[in-house]
């Protein structure tokens, strides 16, 4: 009998551990012959911790399991008042477009017969009887671009990097996953770490790169606990062919989410912007050619040369080829990761994939993109999700991340938060975000208190455009996204006054 017992942070954080033992222990009293899999997360938060049994059939789902609904599972499994019935024809699942995340909850994550029998290292296999410059037109050709926020094309990168010359190259993952309501990258981490490490063993030889780099944030212990006993298996047995790849933790600074300040980092210097030129793809980690990509970028490598160019490029819409592992969080019935092709409405995501609100209030607004997202107001949900149509809304696909809000919301101090939070998190090497976020919360604090002043929000306006045309990085030049959208779209909130954007 074998069971499924998931080892994710949310299921840990929810008693998976006590769980486990507890059905190892009613197996043992019955005398039943079981095996129990630690396996990662499906991506459906509200049914964890989701215990799975093997049958003939598929394997059957049982959640969200307590301590007191174990001894049913050993005595009439179909008729326990937590069945779930086949987990992949729930519909959460059976609705979505697995590339990326394909394996993950399927497999024993530090079982590499496992991987490889679920196709992993195919794409690696396939890298290793083909030139450097043939790999990066595979990825370019698939139309990858960085699933990080940017989305730059990932090809484009490689090929930068394959082209300089240089005694030594690198190859540096970003996991330094510090968006509110996003969690893609520990769920690979955490579920199917060898396909980030096949990835980057790719890129390596794709670029000409002798050594990787996993910088991750300290927030993740048992992300970065099942990567590291990945890792070491991967060494053991000799997958990585020469190539060198360690994981660094970053002290979780938002700002080293930004891949200079990520590099200074993990040069072990303060995690503070550098001024491009020189691009890190010229002059990165120490000062040689880098290619630093979001681990889901990298992690969506070994499909598209599993599979080839083709087969990925044929999911998605316009420019924004392929799938994207879209993160439902906030105030919503169900949140979770649901992987799906680039075209999708954003109402779709919220009202039909993830149910509505959990309050069962009506949704007022969805940030996507991080805290540093644009702020969607219902009469935009017919916005496919695709990187032009998002910024034709002045918003961003970001990391995937959707935070919904019901009608309870503020959104002047949600405005209000956004400078708030740049304030608090920036590195202070320039002075439009350094200064600007702080006197945009010092205004917003007058609108929030009912007690602003006129021209209080073209003060606002004006200290936006200085921010996003004026900082050295993303996180000065994001800031101003959430705070006009919510000035644009919820005037009613900031006195009535509101301020047109362009592009509406």
């Amino acid at each position: 009998m074998r069971i499924f017992v998931p080892r994710d942070a949310v299921s840990l954080a929810l008693g998976a551990d006590l769980l486990a033992n507890a059905i190892a222990a009613e197996a043992a009293r019955r005398g039943v012959a079981a095996k129990i899999i630690r396996n990662g997360s499906r991506g459906m938060f509200w049914l964890e911790p989701l215990v799975e049994i093997e049958t003939p059939e598929g394997r059957t789902g049982f959640g969200p399991m307590t301590l007191a609904d174990v001894a049913g599972l050993f005595a009439d499994p179909a008729s326990h008042p937590k069945a779930l019935g086949l987990v992949e024809a729930l519909p959460f699942l059976a609705k979505q477009q697995r590339l990326t995340f394909a394996r993950c909850g399927i497999i024993d994550p530090l079982s590499l017969a496992d991987y490889r029998a679920h196709g992993g290292l195919a794409g690696l296999e396939r890298a290793r009887g083909m030139s450097a410059e043939a790999i990066c037109a595979e990825i370019t050709k698939s139309g990858l671009r960085g699933r990080g926020g940017a989305g730059f094309p990932t090809g484009v990168k490689w090929e930068t990097v394959r082209k300089a010359e240089a005694p030594q190259k690198y190859i540096v993952c970003n996991a330094d996953e510090g968006d509110s309501g996003t969690f893609a990258d520990r769920m690979i981490l955490e579920a199917d770490p060898f396909c980030l490490i096949e990835g980057m063993a790719i890129a390596g030889r794709a670029v000409g790169a002798s050594q990787g780099y996993v910088y991750c944030r300290s927030e993740y212990p048992n992300g970065i606990k099942i990567f590291n006993e990945a890792l070491a298996i991967a060494q053991e047995t000799g997958l990585l062919d020469g190539f060198a790849l360690e994981l660094r933790v970053g002290a979780g600074a938002y700002v080293c989410g930004e891949e200079t300040a990520l590099l200074e980092s993990l040069e072990g210097k303060r995690g503070m912007v550098r001024a491009k030129p020189p691009i890190p793809a010229l002059r990165g980690l120490f000062g040689q050619p880098t290619v630093i990509n979001n681990l889901i970028s990298l992690a969506t490598i070994p499909y598209i040369m599993a599979q080839g160019a083709e087969a990925y490029a044929s999911f998605g819409m316009g420019r924004s080829r392929g799938t994207m592992p879209v993160q439902l969080a906030g105030n919503i019935k169900h949140g979770g990761l649901f992987e799906t092709a680039f075209g999708i409405t954003l109402g779709e995501l919220v009202n039909e994939i993830g149910g509505g609100t959990a309050s069962g209030r009506p949704v007022r607004a969805v940030q996507a993109g991080g805290p540093l997202g644009a702020y969607f107001a219902p009469a935009q949900f017919e916005t496919p999700y695709d990187y032009e149509a998002f910024a034709a809304r002045n918003g961003l696909i970001g990391h995937g991340g959707l935070v919904v809000f019901d009608d309870t919301a503020n959104m002047a101090a949600m405005a209000r938060f956004a400078m708030e939070f740049c304030a608090h998190e920036s590195c202070g090497k320039c002075t439009p975000c350094r200064i600007g976020s702080t006197r945009g919360a010092e205004i917003l604090d007058r609108v929030v208190a009912g007690a602003s002043r006129p021209g209080d929000l073209d003060l606002v306006k004006d200290l936006c455009e200085t921010m996003k045309f004026g900082s050295l990085c993303a996180l000065g030049g994001f800031t101003p996204y959430p705070v006009l959208s919510a000035i644009t779209h919820f005037p009613e909130d900031f006195g009535g006054a509101a301020l047109p954007l362009a592009a509406e």
